[in-house]
């Protein structure tokens, strides 16, 4: 019966050290690197072992002991994680814990030897974490047993706390770079700049067919010209004045500002809401203004859109700087409890006795061997509270500050040893708020207060960007003849548009004032609106794209170019867009930098709305501000536009589904599609209907 019994195989030695207690490591001549369990190793003589999975591990390290790069390569799809879609968070990245070539050999050594190098520290090349799915998708919960991560989950979520609940302007990085178009980008020589220079050949050819054929008809080059007329024959001097006293009008921004730091206006009161005053009556008396004097839409959408500039500008001048506003007397309080700790006098205490620290604790409530290991504890980067650096309410506050003042203002008896800890703690904290008064100005010299100057403000309304900022990257001379080359571009531009709009737009346009002048019905006008689309589309895409051109590469160029400023990203690769979120972000970089910062983060630190929240508050105002130019220049409201731009939102959502994702040229082509049919089918909307 025994011999009859099927053999069992013998089983095999462990190769899996999840488990084990100890591990012995070794590295061969011939590069190769071992793990095993240490069976006889631990006080209870060993580690059970696990049974043996189906296949190891091997790590060939020769290429890497070398001093070359080496790739490993796994066989098995399940056992590789995936990180490219991996984000990571900046501020919660944990510093590399997995072992080196060296010291894999040093604990090789250490583990056939016995001996542990004293002083040295064991490091371990995993941590134990739990992920528990949640009722939403994506959603985690996230627990650890190892205090040291315990403890980063815990700040992280603090640190989270106080960032939404602050006001710390969101901080944009001004790099000194060209436009892609731009002759002095060193990648603007693209291999498609072949279609790049047909397109302008393209645009002369127009102009010359569209003369040669105006001169047949009219007897002229310039042919009938209503659109010339249009826009120089009436009240051209009148819109210079109110451009002029537009620009005038920002000035009370300035004087505001100039209150607050004085300290007549607090901005955390009373201030932001006299603002917010200001910049409403300022956008109702533009809007009123263009209006009322019924202006050609060319005219009135110079003034508007001016305006809307210039308001922009403003309220990113008045917010930064009311917030460093706060900032600053944040600071004068902090300098004025150090001088109060600086005239104390230190009490004798024996460095036995705890009576003192006792005395401190009971008091205030303060924990003095905490605080005195945060404060001397200089090889720690020390991040300061984002929600209290505009706070002037210490006693209200909970941070290392506010339990030092607390603490200075009971009276206490403090000695030596204490009053240094105190100290450091509001130094530290003096000194993060001066490097906040600072921002981009490293040297100082624009550092709040100094930066409220006329000049300084004058000098930011000519600057190409809507952020405002201390300092810029800037150019060391003006390149003239750069400046002679923009300039021919862009009286070039409005030529080449004044004829596209005369010849292909005007007459369209023209019909549909004719039709209703007649008195046709709704119905007959919208048997008419195929046509009419089909007329103005190729007409309407060159013109959207000849404006894009005027003035994100001619006009802002010029005024970077006067104003030293070496910042030219104006624009990205809109062109290459999949999704329309990528298009917004792309096309007007200036203004998209301005909602993210102003709209967006406002939203989500101020308000505490979600992500999501504040992604509809930013899609929001932006299509109302659009429709509100579109009222005033057809002289009625109809919300097309506004219904347009809010449903980006749910084409967003749909190019990251399924269907699109990773398709990047399907994703092209459906942008594309919108760009060329939604300008004209818009416009015929508000003509027709």
């Amino acid at each position: 019966m025994a011999n009859n019994a099927p053999r069992q195989r013998p089983q095999l030695d462990s190769k899996d050290t999840l488990d084990a207690l100890q591990l012995l490591g070794s590295i061969n001549r011939d590069g190769i690197a071992a793990l095993k369990a240490d069976l006889s190793g631990g006080k209870d003589g060993g580690g059970a072992a696990r049974p043996a999975k189906s296949r190891t591990e091997t790590r060939d390290f020769s290429e890497a002991a070398s001093g070359s790069e080496s790739a490993v390569e796994d066989e098995s799809d399940e056992t590789i994680e995936d990180y490219d879609n991996l984000e990571l968070d900046p501020d919660t990245l944990i510093a590399n814990r997995r072992k080196t070539l060296v010291d894999m050999m040093d604990g090789s050594m250490e583990s056939h030897v016995g001996l542990r190098q004293p002083g040295k520290a064991q490091k371990r090349n995993s941590i134990q974490i739990r992920l528990e799915k949640t009722d939403r998708k994506g959603r985690y919960v996230l627990t650890a047993d190892d205090p040291e991560i315990r403890e980063v989950l815990r700040k992280g979520v603090e640190r989270e706390e106080q960032e939404n609940s602050g006001k710390k302007t969101r901080d944009l990085v001004f790099t000194r770079q060209f436009t892609t178009f731009d002759r002095q980008n060193a990648s603007s020589e693209s291999q498609f700049f072949g279609f790049y220079t047909l397109f302008w050949l393209s645009m002369l050819f127009i102009i010359i067919q569209s003369a040669m054929k105006n001169y047949r008809e009219y007897g002229s080059i310039l042919g009938s010209n209503e659109i010339g007329k249009m826009m120089f024959s009436r009240e051209v001097l009148v819109l210079g004045m109110t451009d002029a006293v537009m620009t005038a009008g920002m000035f009370v921004t300035f004087f505001l500002q100039v209150l607050m730091e004085k300290g007549y206006v607090n901005w955390s009161k009373s201030g932001w809401i006299v603002q917010n005053v200001w910049q409403s009556a300022y956008l109702a008396s533009v809007v009123w203004w263009a209006y009322w004097r019924e202006w050609p839409w060319t005219h009135t959408i110079f003034a508007v859109l001016h305006g809307l500039v210039f308001l922009m500008k403003q309220h990113s001048y008045a917010f930064y700087n009311g917030y460093l506003s706060g900032v600053q007397r944040r600071r004068i309080l902090l300098e004025d409890k150090l001088d109060q700790l600086q005239a104390l006098d230190p009490v004798q205490s024996p460095p036995t006795s705890p009576r003192a620290s006792q005395q401190i604790d009971l008091a205030s409530g303060i924990d003095l061997a905490e605080l005195s290991k945060r404060a001397a504890d200089s090889t720690v980067k020390r991040r300061p509270s984002m929600g209290y650096r505009t706070s002037t309410n210490l006693a209200i506050e909970k941070s290392d500050v506010a339990s030092v003042a607390a603490a200075i203002q009971s009276g206490s008896a403090i000695d030596a040893d204490q009053m240094q800890t105190f100290e450091r703690i509001i130094r530290a904290e003096v000194d993060d708020l001066t490097k906040e008064l600072q921002g981009k100005s490293p040297n100082g010299r624009n550092a709040y207060p100094k930066n409220l100057r006329l000049i300084n403000f004058a000098e930011f309304i000519c600057l190409p960007t809507l952020v405002y900022e201390l300092e810029y990257p800037r150019q060391d001379r003006i390149n003239w003849w750069y400046v002679a080359e923009k300039l021919a571009a862009t009286f070039g531009v409005l030529c080449i548009m004044q004829v596209i709009s005369q010849a292909f737009i005007y007459p369209p346009v023209a019909k549909t004032v004719a039709m209703k002048a007649a008195g046709m019905s709704i119905e007959e006008r919208w048997r008419e609106f195929p046509f009419i689309v089909s007329d103005m589309l190729f007409p309407l895409l060159i013109e959207q794209l000849l404006t894009w051109y005027l003035i994100w590469e001619c006009i802002l160029n010029v005024l970077a170019e006067l104003t030293f400023f070496a910042d030219r990203g104006f624009y990205g690769d809109w062109w290459n867009s999949v999704t329309w979120d990528q298009y917004a972000r792309d096309w007007n970089r200036p203004v998209h930098t301005f909602l993210l910062r102003h709209v967006y983060h406002s939203s989500i630190s101020t308000f505490h709305l979600s992500r999501h929240g504040a992604t509809f508050v930013t899609f929001l105002l932006s299509a109302l501000v659009h429709e509100m130019c579109m009222a005033i220049m057809f002289k009625k409201v109809r919300g097309y536009l506004f219904s347009m731009q809010l449903l980006q939102m749910p084409l967003v959502m749909f190019s990251r589904s399924k269907l699109l994702k990773g398709r990047v040229v399907l994703g092209n082509v459906v942008f594309w599609l919108g760009l060329f049919i939604g300008p004209s089918f818009l416009t015929s909307l508000y003509l027709v209907i």
